[in-house]
């Protein structure tokens, strides 16, 4: 049966309106008894609640935003997929906006939130984001705001990272033990949290292995494919080329992969290679490619079930300043190995 409301299930049940909507919230003005009988005859009516009459009542959209630097990225695809599980189990809705890692479209995403209705906020911010006031302006507005992978330290939320360092340490160590000595860090910006902190691992393992740390090594790339070949194709045809190179976002690996290509070179004799990255295809590239893989899925999972427990329960605390950090895994394929 379709077209069942609350009015109806009153009728049908001989009880108020009013009474029927508290029993369907499980309010505590109701006793156990009626509301096992309400909620019976709902199942038996096939009642589907309204969400945005609920939401209009409640002043509240039913809606957060995520707002995420790059959607080709595998990372972000994967953390969408672990906030739908936590949001969909609590009928809220779920948009997702993309900078495309740029400063002036995540001012002009947050400004359109503001004056809309969004009941929370997740968000990782673009590489080129170093002032933050429009971000401030969502927190003093009390929207509920939680960062992730890339985040602002400066607004005392919430933020879920990745081990950031112990990862960009290890991975070098793992290159080294393979033979490398010249290893190109490639990034898109040093601005950002996590570029900060996988580059000081990557810093702290040349210098533990007696290596020395070269400027010249640690590359700037940018958003377009285009200029990051001409980029990784510059460094690769140097006088002192690097023999090894740790990639921070998966596109430059990709990158990198088709200057190898072209200038004929071999992976991993010539150069060997590791990115950190969550693409499910990274088994079957030509070489397969080492990957520093981060917990997608717990990272979505984690954020959202944070943000809906704010959303949905009474007097729920405020957010606390901290970092909660996920461990991220290494795995080794044959880019990375010994020729």
């Amino acid at each position: 049966m379709s077209g069942v409301n609350i009015k109806k299930l009153a009728e049908i049940l001989n009880l108020a309106p009013s009474t029927v909507s508290r029993a369907l919230n499980d309010s505590y003005e109701i006793s156990d008894k009626t509301k096992k009988r309400v909620l019976d005859m709902a199942k038996k009516m096939n009642y589907q609640p309204n969400p945005f009459a609920r939401g209009l009542r409640e002043h509240k959209s039913k809606t957060i935003a995520m707002i995420i630097p790059d959607l080709v990225n595998n990372f972000f695809a994967q953390v969408i997929e672990g906030v739908e599980e936590i949001t969909q189990e609590h009928g809220y809705h779920l948009l997702v906006y993309h900078t495309h890692e740029n400063l002036e479209r995540e001012k002009e995403i947050v400004a359109h939130l503001l004056n809309g209705r969004v009941d929370g906020i997740m968000m990782s911010v673009s590489h080129q984001t170093r002032e933050t006031e429009h971000l401030m302006t969502i927190f003093e507005k009390g929207i509920p705001l939680i960062f992730f992978d890339r985040v602002c330290e400066s607004i005392p939320t919430t933020k879920f990272v990745t081990n950031g360092y112990e990862s960009g340490y290890e991975v070098t160590k793992h290159l080294i033990a393979q033979g490398c000595k010249r290893i190109a860090f490639l990034l898109l910006s040093r601005e950002i949290s996590i570029s900060q902190q996988r580059l000081k691992g990557y810093m702290d393992a040349l210098e533990e292995s007696g290596l020395a740390m070269d400027e010249g090594l640690v590359i700037k790339c940018e958003n377009s494919d285009d200029e990051n070949y001409h980029i990784i194709n510059k460094l690769l045809t140097d006088k002192q080329a690097p023999d090894g190179i740790l990639a921070a976002v998966e596109k430059l690996a990709i990158s990198t992969y088709y200057v190898v290509r072209d200038l004929e070179m071999n992976i991993p004799r010539d150069l060997k290679l590791a990115t950190f990255s969550n693409m499910k295809i990274a088994d079957l590239l030509n070489p397969s490619l080492t990957t520093i893989s981060q917990p997608t899925h717990e990272f979505g999972r984690k954020a959202a079930a944070l943000l809906m427990n704010k959303l949905t329960k009474k007097n729920a605390p405020d957010f606390r300043d901290e970092l909660v950090i996920l461990p991220s895994k290494l795995h080794i394929r044959r880019s990375s190995s010994k020729a």
